[in-house]
């Protein structure tokens, strides 16, 4: 894709990236170009920009925005669009998953923490810049960001988008990139994959009942990373691919290119 750099005299003012847009749906992905060697933030937090000008940024589930994108000193209000969050009710989940006693829940803020932290890496790799491709294929059991009522008992929003297959169906990386966590039995997402696609873009894979990588591996496009499967809070085989930038959670069906499997 090609910037939108324009020569310009020190004194007068930056123009903004032709691919930045103006309006941006709630759970969408933007990838976008600056002049080779702009500095950007976003709301205020510098952001990484590759030496062809790339810089990427995200609106959470919730995010009533706009957001402030600064480009070389030249301030861009990127308006977010809401979206209506269906209500999603999932019955037959083993009760202990859903209210988990102390000693559970506590084991539960560990390992969340964990990932926190693996999503936080900030690496200046490009490995978004390819594109994404599904992970498996088949058919849509959640959606990001619908309401979930486990057992009548209303809980946070769908995180990611669920993909219901067989247990053992290979799980493809839907993008380049490295392994920045791998644990085979985390209490509620059970087998769990994260993997860094840089500028603090990740994937994350939940519930596998395989993995086939290990932390630090790098791994292309396209390898098989684990197996589908129904560990953790799950009543039954598929895959959850969850997308964030950093903390911000995301949703694979808005992702730059991506087709509907």
């Amino acid at each position: 894709m090609a910037s939108a750099a324009l020569l310009m005299s020190p004194t007068v003012a930056m123009a903004a990236p032709s691919d930045l847009p103006t309006t941006m749906s709630q759970g969408a992905l933007v990838i976008a170009h600056a002049p080779p060697g702009t500095p950007v933030r976003v709301n205020g937090k510098p952001v990484h920009v590759g030496a062809d000008g790339v810089f990427v940024f995200g609106a959470g589930r919730d995010e009533q925005g706009p957001l402030v994108v600064d480009v070389g000193g030249r301030s861009t209000r990127v308006a977010v669009t809401p979206r209506d969050w269906p209500i999603e009710r999932v019955e037959g989940v083993p009760p202990k998953t859903v209210n988990p006693p102390p000693e559970i829940a506590a084991r539960i803020e560990r390992e969340q923490a964990l990932v926190v932290a693996a999503r936080n890496r900030d690496d200046a790799r490009k490995d978004f810049d390819h594109g994404f491709i599904w992970p498996v294929t088949g058919r849509i059991s959640g959606r990001f960001g619908n309401q979930r009522i486990y057992n009548d008992d209303p809980k946070a929003p769908h995180s990611g988008m669920g993909i219901a297959v067989p247990e053992g169906t290979p799980v493809k990386a839907p993008a380049a990139g490295v392994i920045t966590f791998a644990q085979p039995d985390l209490y509620l997402t059970g087998g769990t994959v994260l993997l860094d696609h840089g500028f603090g873009l990740s994937s994350n894979f939940l519930h596998l009942s395989r993995i086939d990588v290990k932390v630090g591996e790098r791994v292309r496009q396209g390898q098989v990373i684990g197996a589908a499967g129904k560990t953790g809070r799950a009543t039954g085989p598929h895959v959850h691919w969850g997308f964030n930038w950093f903390g911000v959670r995301l949703d694979p069906l808005l992702l730059p290119g991506i087709r509907a499997p």
